[in-house]
């Protein structure tokens, strides 16, 4: 993987500026078409990183540490010099490149989304993709994931800036790229798609804007890659004949499920003290850290090669049975137990010794690597525990169902890791227990067994959704909904100054469209004919063709407010025509900003409304409010000295006048506050007071207000 994936792609795009324009449609039918063939182009672009980066990790694996040990083979405690060195090697040139380029992938990925507005750099996540390649050809435990779902990421950003889209369009870009890079290079395109829409968040949602860009651009990508490396197999064979047995095994999974929780819990708190240690260890230059990793990796690989194995082959010998020729017996089946779980947990630490120490990778491969050895040890131990209750079958089948489990709670994606796993391995057959563990693994252990810290809990919490009861309103409003239809200013490109001037009612500043016959010609504001209003002698010599402005931007009635918000912005103007079809013909009507901001208002409005309705608790939250509001004004007072009282009960049914509050009780009453809520501010001293109903009162030194309040 090199720097020429970033040239070439940028080379593309440099050959098409007349492109560029398409960031200036605003037609709900243009900005559809705009979004297919942006994400269709990113898709493409992703795709051919992903073939490069397949390329690289299978040429690298099969030269480098492919020639110092056999991957899937069963045998432990092989000590050589080559498998030591190597990950060092391979983390010495990991630390050493992307030095300048701190945090991974998916974190890299999150971070972006929601607070960079969607822009990620390219240069980058190309460095970290090489850099991955060495780590991972030199025995590395990472995965190929992280560094493709930034890359590809990155590359849905460029694209986006490149088209000058705005930061929304950019995020979903970015979505797209990392659907395409993740839906490509382990070949599922539907869970490539659902994962990176949902590894945003650590509740179980989707980002719902990106889902259409997002599945589009993961079927391009996954179609490209292939269209290179021909139609792949599944990545565990013999899963695809896996089913579910009915209600007696449920047991088995639901230990699976809780053993997958552990499991990822075990990997986070790795992950985070090997991480931790760059402060702990201050002196340590940055670029060491990866080598030190490294070597810790190559010493776990010399008691457990397995750790190194990328291509899944111990996962699979486990998954055929045959490992199992010797295992007739209870004593076989728990030194078999005894052997996996002793491999999850070194693979646990040989994956935060190289990715938590700063070496370049992903966590998603080796968390789908320790889900399916989790499960290999649960059928061991079963099979050990009862082996008349435990047939071969389900004991292959907690091998895949266990690889989602993991997955599901470490990455806190519990419906994408599902999807995911059925399509790497063909086990479709087994869609209950994978819906029974996932949910299970992610309940229980998503809160401490999640490894990507950029996410935040839900959409409501992102930066990038500050305001989207605003656009989803206006989104939902159009044009013809908001604009005046009858605006009452025309003129005719020979209409003079003066007859313009006569028509102009007082207090307002309106602007006059400008027709000839039915086509759009111009339009003259209250500033172009103010140059001349001065000038007695020039209002029957102007003409609305001198003055008027020919460079004009419209609407469509079909324009939704946010479209149309976004033309306002752009053109720094206070009124838009509404022309059908966006062309110069048939005006049928003005749509004003000022009329835009008092729908804006009126429907925020009912939603306060509509939100006190139902969350009555909140109420307490505006009255503190309004008090705040109300207070802000006075001169700063004790905060003693404003009180909130009952009605006194012998005020009921008189006023403050009548009662003369004041010279009685020694306060000055600032509001009411009625029994539905409302404030009555300033204060009516001839309102006749109520049972329920509170005075808010600045009391003075010595006074009596809180006579007979609560």
């Amino acid at each position: 993987m090199d720097l020429s994936l970033a040239s070439h792609s940028a080379a593309l795009m440099g050959r098409l500026p007349g492109l560029r324009r398409i960031s200036k449609v605003h037609h709900p039918v243009g900005r559809r078409f705009r979004t297919i063939g942006l994400a269709a182009l990113v898709g493409v672009l992703s795709g051919l990183a992903a073939a490069i980066l397949h390329a690289g990790l299978s040429f690298g694996v099969e030269h480098v540490i492919g020639r110092v040990v056999e991957l899937g083979s069963a045998n432990v405690f092989q000590f050589r010099i080559e498998l030591l060195l190597l990950p060092a090697f391979g983390g010495l040139l990991s630390g050493f490149i992307v030095r300048s380029f701190p945090g991974q992938g998916t974190d890299a990925l999150v971070n972006s989304f929601h607070n960079q507005n969607g822009r990620m750099k390219v240069r980058g996540p190309v460095i970290k993709a090489s850099a991955a390649v060495g780590v991972i050809s030199c025995g590395g435990s990472a995965g190929p994931e992280g560094p493709i779902a930034a890359l590809g990421a990155s590359l849905g950003s460029a694209v986006g800036r490149y088209f000058h889209l705005p930061p929304r369009d950019r995020r979903i870009l970015l979505i797209s790229g990392c659907a395409g890079g993740v839906g490509a290079i382990f070949g599922c395109p539907l869970g490539g798609a659902l994962f990176a829409t949902s590894i945003l968040y650590r509740e179980p949602e989707f980002e719902s804007d990106s889902l259409v860009s997002a599945f589009i651009a993961s079927v391009v990508s996954y179609s490209t890659y292939f269209a290179i490396w021909g139609e792949g197999s599944f990545l565990l064979k013999g899963a695809s004949g896996l089913s579910f047995g009915g209600m007696l095994e449920l047991p088995a999974y639901v230990i699976l499920g809780l053993s997958c929780a552990v499991a990822a819990i075990f990997l986070a708190t790795c992950m985070r003290f090997v991480s931790s240690l760059h402060v702990r260890l201050p002196k340590v230059p940055v670029w060491m850290f990866p080598a030190l990793g490294g070597a810790l990796t190559g010493l776990i690989a010399c008691a457990m090669p397995q750790v190194i194995d990328s291509d899944y082959l111990t996962i699979q010998k486990a998954l055929d049975g045959s490992w199992f020729t010797n295992a007739s017996d209870s004593g076989g089946w728990w030194i078999w137990f005894v052997f996996f779980a002793c491999l999850a947990v070194a693979k646990c630490l040989a994956t935060a010794c190289t990715v938590g120490s700063g070496g370049a990778g992903g966590l998603l491969g080796p968390s789908v690597f320790i889900g399916g050895v989790v499960g290999a040890s649960v059928g061991a131990g079963m099979q050990a525990l009862a082996p008349d209750l435990m047939h071969e079958g389900l004991r292959a089948a907690l091998i895949p169902v266990g690889m989602a489990g993991v997955l599901a709670a470490a990455m806190r994606t519990p419906l994408a890791s599902m999807v995911m796993i059925v399509e790497m391995t063909g086990s479709y057959g087994l869609m209950v227990p994978l819906m029974l563990v996932t949910m299970t693994a992610y309940v229980v252990g998503g809160r401490m067994g999640g490894i990507i810290d950029g996410q935040v809990r839900s959409s409501a919490e992102s930066p990038a959704h500050a305001g989207d009861a605003v656009v989803h309103m206006l989104e939902s409003e159009k044009v013809s909904d908001v604009m005046d239809r009858d605006w009452g200013y025309h003129a005719t490109p020979s209409t003079t100054l003066g007859e313009m001037l006569s028509t102009i009612h007082t207090g307002e500043r309106p602007y006059f469209i400008v027709q000839k016959g039915e086509e759009l010609a111009g339009i003259v504001s209250v500033t172009d004919i103010k140059e001349f209003a001065n000038e007695p002698l020039m209002a029957d010599m102007v003409i609305a063709a001198d003055i008027m402005q020919t460079n004009i931007y419209v609407v469509d009635p079909e324009d939704s407010l946010y479209e149309a918000l976004t033309v306002f912005r752009e053109r720094n103007v206070e009124v838009l025509p509404v022309v059908s079809g966006h062309g110069k013909h048939g005006v049928e009507g003005l749509l004003s900003r000022k009329k835009v901001f008092h729908r804006v208002a009126s429907q925020m409005e009912r939603l306060r409304e509509t939100t006190l309705q139902e969350h009555a608790g909140l109420g307490i939250l505006e009255e503190d409010t309004k008090m705040t509001h109300l207070l802000s004004g006075l001169p700063a007072p004790e905060l003693e000295d404003v009180q909130r009282i009952d009605v006194p009960s012998e005020l009921v049914g008189s006023s403050l006048m009548a009662s003369n509050y004041r010279s009685e009780y020694g306060g000055e009453v600032l509001a009411i506050q009625a029994t539905d809520g409302t404030f009555v501010c300033p204060v009516d001293p001839r309102r006749e007071l109520a049972a329920g109903d509170q005075l808010i009162v600045l009391s003075s030194q010595g006074s009596n207000v809180a006579k007979g309040s609560a």
